[in-house]
């Protein structure tokens, strides 16, 4: 593979590792926001003892798993993205290398 290809490569998965990054660190925190809305929710259908009450703790529960689900595909492809940027940045060096 020429050279000016594996750095566009590389160039690519860098934009994607940064965008991933960031919409991690969004789903980060709506995790823990809705984690939270989801005990109190709980905890306000445990003193209520109404169904309505029980309803919205098991709508606020499957949000914040929904918002868990969502963070790890973000993990694994963060995951996915350094191991193509380290194959990418070894085919690099050993190119480099192999150059008189």
């Amino acid at each position: 593979m020429s050279r000016s290809i594996l750095q566009r490569r590389l160039l690519d998965v860098s934009e994607r590792l940064k965008r991933v990054r960031a919409e991690l660190a969004v789903a980060i925190e709506q995790q823990n926001f809705l984690e939270e809305e989801s005990e109190e929710a709980r905890l306000r259908a445990l003193v209520s003892e109404t169904p309505l009450s029980d309803a919205e703790a098991r709508e606020a529960r499957r949000h914040a798993e929904a918002m868990t689900r969502h963070r790890q595909t973000l993990e694994t492809t963060l995951t996915e993205l350094l191991g193509e940027q380290d194959a990418l940045l070894d085919r690099m060096a050993n190119e480099l290398s192999s150059q008189p």
